[in-house]
């Protein structure tokens, strides 16, 4: 008998979109409460809705879903996208640390949300343009 999770993606795995939509929602909403990320808070419009769509979307295509972020915006870009905002070590950290309470309460433990983590560290550190 197969692994159904070997040939899942991260998308699946990860519950769809209502999973990935608990994960950004829970980052953003942390973001927004945690004294520890002002910082990183204070780069982002008063509203959050729009960056939580983003996030959604952008994930959503990351891990293996609906391309619905290319369709609208074109190419991640990410780096150049984020070029704009002065992002160092004290904003990478602080939305890695959202983003890894986001994670560990959010998302299933396993091999899947390991390498996820780690992906997502490298991008988050390839932000970085202080």
């Amino acid at each position: 008998m197969s692994d159904p999770q070997a040939t899942a993606t991260a998308y699946q795995v990860f519950g769809g979109a209502e999973g990935i939509r608990t994960l950004v929602d829970r980052f953003y909403d942390l973001m927004d409460l945690d004294e520890a990320a002002a910082g990183i808070r204070a780069l982002h419009p008063q509203s959050l809705d729009g960056s939580r769509q983003k996030l959604f979307e952008y994930l959503s295509y990351w891990l293996g879903g609906p391309e619905t972020y290319v369709e609208k915006n074109g190419h991640p870009r990410m780096r150049a996208r984020h070029m704009p905002f002065a992002i160092g070590e004290s904003e990478r950290d602080q939305w890695l640390h959202c983003m890894q309470q986001a994670v560990s309460e959010t998302l299933p433990a396993g091999e899947v949300r390991d390498k996820f983590w780690e992906a997502v560290v490298g991008l988050a550190d390839h932000m970085r343009n202080r």
